[in-house]
């Protein structure tokens, strides 16, 4: 089967263009390739260390890391966060920040590339279809509980931006999560559906007839088609009108760039992405909830919306990061520090219930 990615010079210059900046944001490229401010670049006795290992999940190589806490002793028992990226993200950018951050505060975590994306397996590359990026999570369960000193009675999982709506979908179900929270909650399928902010509800079904048209090619053997942004100009980033996309482009194709992290997907999985939202069934879920969004985000609508509908939580709560953007929750050190000192209070207050028991 042949491969076709649309506009395919844009995308290797723009492949180009991002090995570059990554090289120029890193002086001394850093070993795990982690993009972040204060990303690790060795491991040291006595601090917190990262861990690349790689498991199978429905027959895909799956790329993690994993963090261990300052003075780790696998003889001792750890409670252990999951931590889902965002669409489009890798593990070396915003997961691996509060993955990192995380495991400063005590805890063993995990944060995986998805099947399909990153530095993990599965063909086509970038099919970003929900039922995928909800078993990932899954995955990360599967193999972070077997890990050792996690105690599996005290797992929690953090899902940032499309992760974070994927979390809350895999958190209905899989009991196994004692604490659920979210960062910056994208919910993929209503943006996919009706455009960011309900901008695209007129083309709904001329979308999905494209869509339509593109798994019919595929599974004829054709060309694969994808949908999403290759590469953009500075100028282009400068008049793009919402905080999200202007600052999302920033900090993926400038400040925080990744090779392996990109806007594209193929368009077949619009077919799974347009049939599906994260808020359906939000009665399921019944573990305590953190969802924590930027006062100035504009995608704090679908955090408003998911956190409502979320009747049957043991315990919400609503943290408001005043002043943040949606894309600035997951670098700038003023957010990322009150959101981190949050949910550190939020999981070690719920584990500690949970060890009472």
């Amino acid at each position: 089967m042949r491969y076709l990615i649309i506009m395919t010079l844009a995308i290797t210059a723009s492949i180009n263009t991002i090995a570059a900046q990554t090289n120029q944001n890193n002086p001394k490229q850093n070993p795990y390739t982690l993009v972040y401010e204060g990303a690790i670049t060795e491991n040291v006795k006595g601090k917190v260390n990262i861990h690349p290992v790689s498991y199978k999940l429905n027959g895909i190589d799956i790329a993690a890391n994993v963090y261990t806490p300052a003075n780790y002793d696998p003889t001792k028992k750890y409670g252990a966060i999951v931590v889902a990226h965002p669409n489009g993200g890798v593990k070396e950018q915003a997961s691996g920040l509060y993955a990192q951050r995380l495991a400063e505060s005590g805890f063993i975590t995990i944060a995986a590339d998805a099947a399909y994306q990153g530095a993990s397996g599965g063909e086509p590359r970038h099919t970003d279809k929900p039922a995928f990026r909800i078993d990932d999570i899954r995955g990360m369960a599967d193999f972070i509980t077997g890990y050792a000193g996690v105690d599996a009675n005290r797992l929690g999982v953090l899902g940032i931006c499309g992760g974070g709506g994927y979390t809350l979908k895999a958190a209905q179900s899989d009991k196994r999560f004692k604490a659920v929270s979210t960062l910056s909650m994208f919910n993929s399928g209503e943006v996919r559906r009706n455009g960011f902010q309900n901008s695209q509800i007129a083309t709904i079904q001329e979308r999905l007839k494209k869509a339509s048209e593109a798994r019919a090619q595929q599974a004829a053997g054709g060309e694969i088609i994808y949908a999403g942004v290759a590469s953009i100009t500075d100028e282009e980033i400068a008049k793009t009108p919402t905080d999200l996309y202007r600052e999302g482009y920033q900090y993926y194709y400038r400040t925080h760039a990744h090779p392996n992290s990109t806007f594209l997907y193929t368009m077949s999985s619009l077919l799974d992405l347009m049939t599906w939202d994260a808020t359906t069934n939000m009665d399921l879920l019944t573990q305590p909830l953190l969802m924590i969004a930027g006062s100035k985000a504009d995608t704090k609508y679908m955090t408003d919306d998911a956190f409502s509908k979320a009747t049957n939580a043991k315990s919400k709560e609503l943290f408001i990061l005043e002043g943040g953007t949606h894309i600035q929750s997951y670098w700038k050190k003023e957010y990322v520090d009150k959101a981190i000192n949050k949910l550190t209070d939020f999981f070690n207050k719920n584990f500690e219930s949970e060890t009472a028991k």
